[in-house]
């Protein structure tokens, strides 16, 4: 997931504009990157990995000028992206996923359209999203056809003389909230980065909504779709504790996970600990309700590691795992400890590297409880992981089954058989205790918002078109599936 920020401001905008856009560091980086408007538009991109934003772009700061800006933490792909089209220059960033981006850029290939950002043979999304606008017959439109266009989800920020567009994505999946703070005007993904800066909430834009942010305040162009269903791993994993989307907090959720996790519990342990970072929460609930005390066997070393699940390459993801985690022996040994975490993606790192470093700090009993239900399908909407056989549960499905199969759902179902079956396997790969995943209905819960606004398409393989319709995808093809190799918006 990227992190997007925007702001107008009737005098230099480059304060908020650089502190803003660092407070989406945690999504995980690769790219990070500015854009001004004054006289004309200004852009600077760094490659941050193995860096932070604020060493890479003070110097920027410093220099550059404009009253209006955009920031972007990206988790793919080199952005903003500034282009000069009959609609005149702008500057654009975006979030999300787009599934059918090569046919797309095929599509604009053979009308003679180029792209001037192409890694590893890949488009530039973000560029792909901008040569989509200018195909429309105004900016307005342009965005509405890209919208119909794509397989996925793609909220963005365009920028250009008169303003920034926000325009979130048509099913709503990733937030962009609207801040005020005397005559200044901000758009972000993360509330966190409101509070320091004195931004006071004032529009959750909705799905499918476009509006103008300029110097004279906020101005609706598009209403907002039907359908809303917001990212339910957002409070789960990727979201800031400080954060909220849709008025609820990040770790007001993650503490109520915790304390169902317990509820539905019955184990004897002599501390509960988190995963960190996302997974502290969770097990802090979880202790409150188990009345039992919280402690910390592992800590992390420094917020400047990348997310381990992110990194595209194995390798990356397995040093990431490896150098990210400290154990404390003192605490450790002869313990049992039942450790929270938010999910278990691939169970890789959790078994290669944190869990042997539990046993060689000579723990009694390894014990993990989930905060979320067995991740079944690739994320459609946004960049994680893409290939169904790289996660947990299929290993173990095709373990237990001894192929793939397509029909999936009587795993799916938390009380069959055959899911306590792939869960006993899971915990018997991993080599703990016991293992125990949340319960869908009580995710739902913790989170505050019907089920049919949230997006739960990667425990259970439903979601809704574009006009907000459900449909069942657990019958998507198996040969399909494995060959998604997606890109990020």
């Amino acid at each position: 997931m990227s992190g997007i920020f925007g702001v107008v401001s009737k005098k230099d905008c480059l304060e908020d504009l650089f502190y803003g856009t660092d407070y989406h560091s945690h999504l995980g980086a690769q790219f990070a990157g500015l854009a001004v408007q004054a006289d004309n538009l200004v852009r600077k991109i760094h490659d941050i990995r193995g860096s932070q934003f604020k060493t890479k772009f003070y110097e920027d700061y410093q220099k550059m000028q404009g009253n209006k800006g955009l920031g972007v933490i990206s988790a793919k792909d080199e952005q903003p992206i500034v282009i000069n089209s009959r609609f005149g220059p702008f500057a654009i960033v975006t979030n999300g996923f787009i599934d059918n981006a090569d046919k797309l850029a095929q599509g604009l290939y053979e009308q003679g359209y180029s792209f001037s950002e192409i890694t590893d043979g890949k488009v530039n999304l973000t560029e792909l999203v901008a040569k989509l606008i200018i195909q429309g017959k105004s900016l307005i439109g342009g965005i509405e056809q890209m919208f119909e266009k794509i397989e996925g989800s793609c909220s963005l920020l365009l920028m250009n003389a008169e303003g920034i567009y926000i325009a979130r994505d048509r099913l709503g999946y990733s937030p962009l909230i609207i801040g005020e703070r005397e005559g200044v005007f901000s758009v972000t993904t993360e509330t966190t980065a409101f509070s320091n800066l004195g931004f006071k909430t004032i529009k959750e834009t909705q799905p499918g909504e476009i509006i103008l942010l300029s110097e004279t305040g906020i101005k609706a162009l598009r209403k907002a779709e039907a359908c809303n269903q917001i990212c339910s791993f957002l409070w789960i994993y990727t979201g800031f504790p400080a954060s909220s989307y849709e008025g609820i907090n990040v770790e007001a959720v993650r503490e109520k996970c915790g304390r169902c996790l317990a509820k539905r519990d019955h184990l004897e342990a002599d501390m509960a600990a988190g995963i960190p970072d996302s997974g502290t929460t969770h097990a802090i609930g979880y202790a409150m309700e188990a009345k039992i005390p919280f402690r910390r066997p592992l800590v992390k070393y420094t917020p400047g590691f990348d997310r381990s699940y992110i990194p595209a390459s194995q390798q990356r993801r397995d040093l990431v795992a490896r150098m990210k985690l400290l154990p404390i022996p003192e605490i450790i040994k002869g313990k049992r400890i039942v450790f929270c975490d938010d999910s278990i993606v691939r169970g890789t790192q959790l078994k290669n590297y944190t869990i042997q470093k539990l046993r060689e700090c000579g723990i009694k009993e390894i014990h993990f409880r989930i905060a979320c239900p067995p991740l079944m399908f690739p994320c459609k909407f946004n960049f994680s992981t893409r290939n169904i056989n790289e996660l947990a549960a299929r290993r173990a499905i095709k373990a237990l089954e001894g192929k793939d199969i397509e029909d999936v759902s009587a795993y799916i179902n938390e009380d069959s058989p055959k899911h306590k079956r792939m869960v006993q396997w899971i915990t018997e790969d991993l080599g703990v205790a016991t293992l125990k995943y949340q319960k869908l209905e009580d995710m739902v819960n913790a989170i505050g918002l019907p089920k049919e606004n949230l997006c739960v398409y990667c425990w259970t393989g439903n979601y809704p078109n574009k006009n907000g319709e459900k449909t069942c995808t657990k019958k998507v093809s198996i040969a399909r599936q494995k060959n998604t190799v997606g890109s990020s918006v």
